[in-house]
């Protein structure tokens, strides 16, 4: 692939990242109740410098635009505070206080983004609340911004879908989900010129508590206008696209366009290295165009919930059409390799974006990759498999790895082959036959330490910070062993967030199949409260090693073996082992039901091994 770079002499980008700068939060750490810091952007002055030989120029210059923090003027009436997590806040001034979008990850940052905006504006109060979409990073803090006993007669607003996609992310996969944004994120490894820079889409994810407040508006259909707090406001639901549950909306009396982050500065992700459901990459170059057309001459500045805003009409437009086409020419071009032949490795070396493209800054793959999203749009249509009966039944990666080191010549030719391989330049190749040489002996510390130098020269030369984040991360553990650094997305207040199906189903993953196969048992739910009112009741059946569960519409046509008449905080109090009588359950039939059931769940390993066996 020919390298067309834009241009480095280009300030367009700095100084659209300092316009409108009022103030920092000085120091600019972050610490929670007992003291420990949970948000650093301090640690990334050494971005300053010159790009040193240890990482990426283009990812260098994106750090450095991403580690401006403060609160910033986007146009009258309409702030953001950038630089205290992963994602903004924009704060929008109404007539009695002020609209809160996108409150962080964390209630510790959120609340420090909301006193720096109050230090320069004054303490207004929070009087609306809008989530662009359902990711953890624009919802997680909003109890900084709305503590308990605040948010009586707050609007909430959230495009539809969101509470399902927001917490089902955080349950259903949510373990290994979070252990691979380890990786991502590169969570544990030192903030340094050749350690973690940052993530592309922003410097990192803050460490604080999570929390969430279910939306009491839903935003449904493009048009729909609401008003908060005087604030008018136009929307434009976008399902599909970089959320399962997002949406762009104009404030028409501010003349400003807010894209969520459906347009960022940067290549997103089609399907991100943590997992993820695939997104749709067609339909998200749909919804760009149709907010082209669809918002046209009403705004004069665009921002989103990453990075800096764009100003000038005709800017944004211009921005937003190369974003569409983007993932327009990534689906279609991936589309076309794979009609002709080709699997989803083979189009991650053809596809070439378009020289206009590959100029533009915001195009290029800081967080996704063009490489990964091909990938991505390949496995959304045709899935893991890429006809080769060769690969329809590979061995398991040990078993595989034994194999090939063996054919190798054994573990000390296999290891000084791939010692020649990096030494001669070829580190993908490197990598791939030392991890077998690791994998097929996980105590062999000669091939560890030789596979951690050749994912360190990786991660130096990438410009996506994912990768970058992934392959330092992957040394670390390779000379360390797992570290124990988890994000708790499990806390009370995520779980109240969850609707009783949700709930049922947060067990019936977690049910050790073979051990209850043989058992077979019946379990009513009868609800006090809730959204479909008192008495809704929940049957779960446990049947050949699976736990399924409906709402009964009308009186079982057989009993139950035990039934419990109960509020959802106390089915959340049984979940966590506290027994009927402590919560005062109402139960009818054998009680020991509902122990044997949770019996039957397993905990997940929040370290489980990724670069070794």
């Amino acid at each position: 692939m020919s390298e067309i770079q834009p241009s480095f002499e280009s300030a367009t980008d700095f100084e659209n990242a300092d316009r409108g700068f009022l103030g920092a939060l000085v120091p600019g750490v972050v610490k929670d109740d007992a003291g420990r810091v949970v948000w650093d952007n301090d640690v990334y002055a050494f971005l300053d410098a010159d790009c040193p030989d240890t990482a990426h120029p283009g990812l260098w210059r994106q750090g450095r635009l991403n580690s401006r923090q403060g609160l910033y003027e986007v146009t009258g009436g309409i702030y953001q505070v950038r630089g205290l997590d992963l994602s903004n806040m924009t704060l929008i001034e109404g007539e009695r206080g002020v609209v809160v979008i996108d409150p962080l990850i964390s209630v510790e940052t959120a609340a420090a983004a909301l006193a720096l905006y109050r230090e320069h504006r004054g303490d207004r109060p929070v009087t609306g609340v809008i989530y662009t979409h359902s990711h953890g990073d624009h919802f997680g803090g909003v109890r900084g911004v709305l503590p308990h006993g605040t948010e009586e007669g707050v609007p909430i607003l959230a495009p539809e879908g969101f509470l399902e996609h927001a917490v089902s992310e955080n349950v259903y996969a949510g373990n290994a989900m979070t252990r691979r944004a380890a990786f991502m994120y590169g969570a544990g490894l030192p903030q340094a010129p050749d350690g973690q820079i940052g993530v592309g889409l922003g410097q990192a994810t803050s460490t604080g508590t999570i929390s969430l407040i279910p939306p009491t508006v839903d935003i449904t259909r493009t048009g729909q206008e609401e008003t908060v707090d005087g604030v008018r406001i136009v929307f434009q639901p976008t399902p599909g696209t970089e959320a399962p549950a997002e949406m762009n909306f104009l404030f028409p009396d501010h003349r400003a366009l807010c894209l969520a982050e459906n347009a960022t500065h940067t290549l997103h992700n089609v399907l991100t290295l943590r997992g993820a459901v695939v997104r749709d990459s067609r339909i998200w170059a749909r919804y760009l165009d149709e907010a082209v057309e669809y918002f046209h001459g009403r705004y004069d500045v665009g921002f989103a919930s990453h990075h800096w805003p764009t100003w000038g009409h005709d800017n944004v437009v211009r921005f937003l059409e190369e974003q569409r086409d983007l993932y327009a020419y990534l689906h279609d071009q991936t589309l076309r390799l794979l009609n002709a032949g080709h699997t989803g490795t083979e189009i991650a070396e053809l596809i070439e974006l378009p020289p206009a493209l590959r100029r533009a800054w915001h195009a290029r793959g800081y967080y996704g990759s063009l490489s990964h999203n091909a990938k991505a749009v390949y496995q959304r249509y045709l899935g893991w498999y890429d006809g080769n009966p060769a690969h329809l039944w590979e061995l398991p990666p040990v078993e595989l790895a034994r194999r090939y080191v063996e054919v190798a010549g054994g573990p000390a030719d296999a290891l000084a082959r791939a010692r020649a391989y990096a030494e001669d330049g070829d580190l993908r190749f490197a990598a791939t036959l030392l991890n077998h040489v690791v994998f097929a002996d996980p105590e062999d510390r000669e091939a560890k330490e030789a596979l951690a130098g050749v994912y360190r020269r990786l991660g130096y030369g990438a410009e996506n910070a994912t990768w970058r984040n992934f392959y330092l991360r992957g040394a670390q553990e390779l000379r360390e062993g797992p570290t124990g650094d988890v994000v708790d997305t499990t806390n009370p207040e995520m779980a109240m967030a969850l609707t009783v199906p949700m709930l049922i189903d947060s067990i019936a993953i977690a049910i050790d199949g073979p051990r209850a196969w043989d058992d077979d048992l019946v379990i009513d739910l009868v609800l006090t409260d809730g959204p479909t009112g008192a008495g809704a009741r929940h049957r779960l059946t446990l049947h050949n090693g699976a736990l399924t569960h409906r709402e009964a519409v009308a009186p079982p046509r057989t009993p139950a073996g035990l039934t419990l008449t109960l509020a959802k905080a106390q089915l959340l109090g049984l979940l966590a082992g506290r027994t009927a009588d402590e919560l005062g359950v109402a139960a009818e039939g054998d009680p020991a039901l509902l122990a044997r059931l949770l019996a039957y769940r397993v905990k997940p390993d929040p370290g489980f091994p990724i670069v070794t066996p």
